[in-house]
């Protein structure tokens, strides 16, 4: 794991402790009433991702993902100044891994613009 320190208020332990316990409502707790969220992936593509505005929506989505059987694992942070980019791996109990990079914008230590980039194992498991 990196860690790179900054002025910035935001919990990287809050942000591992949440992952790696699969913990929505101590995540949900990292954004901003009025956060925005963006995920690519092969659903998803560049052109028309989905966007999920406001802790409603962003939490029904951390609800879902981290109440599946799988683990989750935040293996890289880096935060500067009003910045957090964090890279996390996900296996679920058949095998299949998921990596999700995710960039950032902070205002007051809180996620208030993020997107996230997520690939699956392309396998008969995982369709």
């Amino acid at each position: 794991m990196t860690t790179m320190a900054a002025s910035s208020a935001f919990d990287t332990a809050a942000l591992r402790e949440g992952i790696e316990r699969a913990d929505a409502d101590a995540l949900l707790a990292l954004y901003a009433d009025d956060a925005e969220l963006r995920m690519v992936d092969r659903k998803t593509q560049p052109s028309h991702p989905l966007v999920m505005h406001g802790r409603d929506e962003i939490g029904a989505m951390l609800a879902d993902v981290y109440g599946r059987e799988m683990t989750h694992r935040l293996e890289q942070v880096v935060l500067q100044d009003d910045h957090v980019a964090f890279l996390e791996s996900c296996r679920y109990p058949d095998g299949v891994r998921v990596l999700v990079s995710s960039v950032a914008d902070l205002r007051d230590g809180r996620i208030v613009d993020q997107t996230s980039i997520q690939a699956w194992d392309e396998n008969e498991q995982s369709k």
